[in-house]
């Protein structure tokens, strides 16, 4: 692996970082509500005195210059801040918070993934068959389908019709104090529908993307002389073509994280799942500003991570990128 190649792409995602820190600051401190009037009415009360008193404490009552470079200052000391609600710094919220979230994406990403790329391997097998036509109209359907409808139809679906899954939460009340492996399978159990939920629309996504490649890619000349010279259909779908295939999935899989990030947000909020979409969520209700942009802050750091390690793995996977800068 290329060691400048890294550099310069931790050197982008740093500038991109604070470009992120700028406008989400900006974009949040403009828009319309005051979060004075929101802690003040959670303390029973809202006098001007209490008003300007609240505005000085949290540094509300400084110009917004001045709030964006102190803001930026602090974040550079890996301090986000405290939140207005919760009294608590937002970095322990987001601690509290992140795992939940990392685990539905991940999952959601794995699923999609997996099972969108075998959609689409068989589809490419036959190209008129039933398949095919199913995996063209399963992708349509998908992508289409907003995904908190998606998450609401599974609740009722198993929640009044077929009460399988649980709904709500990530863990059972009467099993939170387990350990070990009662506790994973409880959380994998309540994992199931959110994980499913978030990622059918990309599974859409990622069926019709690999149907198209894979079709591509077996009419290439590569593919006819791996079969001249006598290799088993099994091996040059699988050994010769989908390799090839992968590449571009690999690209679109990097660049929808950002979006299985945001679609966490209405996920977590369907199923009460305890993550930072969740926290987000009940942070913009509440004006919270601090809890908001480390919010946002700490997502968009996942995005660009992601970035990076799709990048790597593409290089990895393409002989004829590496040692390229």
């Amino acid at each position: 692996m290329n060691t400048s190649f890294l550099l310069r792409r931790l050197g982008y995602g740093l500038l991109l970082m604070l470009g992120v820190v700028v406008l989400n600051f900006l974009l949040i401190r403009l828009a319309p509500g005051d979060p004075a009037l929101v802690i003040a009415g959670e303390m029973g009360g809202a006098t001007q005195e209490m008003l300007d008193s609240i505005r000085e404490e949290y540094g509300l009552n400084k110009p917004l210059a001045v709030q964006l470079l102190l803001y930026i200052g602090n974040v550079l000391q890996g301090d986000l801040g405290e939140s207005f609600f919760f009294n608590q710094p937002v970095s322990s919220l987001i601690a509290q918070r992140v795992l939940p979230t990392i685990l539905l994406v991940i999952t959601a990403q794995v699923l999609s993934i997996v099972i969108g790329v075998v959609l689409g391997v068989l589809a490419a097998r036959k190209p008129n068959g039933v398949m095919s036509a199913f995996v063209s109209v399963f992708a349509t359907i998908g992508y289409a389908v907003p995904v908190f409808w998606t998450g609401i139809m599974l609740v009722i679906l198993f929640a009044s019709i077929f009460p399988i899954f649980p709904v709500e939460g990530m863990q059972s009340v009467k099993l939170r104090d387990a350990s070990g492996l009662v506790k994973a399978l409880d959380i994998l159990h309540h994992l199931v529908l959110p994980a499913f939920t978030l990622a059918v629309i990309y599974l859409a996504q990622y069926a019709r993307l690999s149907r198209a490649s894979m079709l591509e890619v077996l009419g290439s000349d590569y593919i006819r002389t791996a079969r001249a010279k006598g290799a088993s259909p099994r091996s040059v779908l699988f050994k010769h073509a989908l390799r090839n295939a992968a590449l571009p999935i690999l690209t679109v899989a990097g660049l929808q994280f950002g979006n299985l990030i945001s679609g966490a947000l209405l996920v977590e909020t369907v199923f009460n799942w305890p993550g930072m979409g969740r926290l987000a969520f009940e942070s913009i209700l509440r004006r919270d500003y601090p809890t908001i942009m480390g919010v946002l802050f700490f997502a968009s750091g996942m995005v660009v991570v992601a970035n990076i390690l799709t990048d790597m793995s593409y290089r990895l996977a393409d002989p004829r990128l590496r040692g390229k800068g």
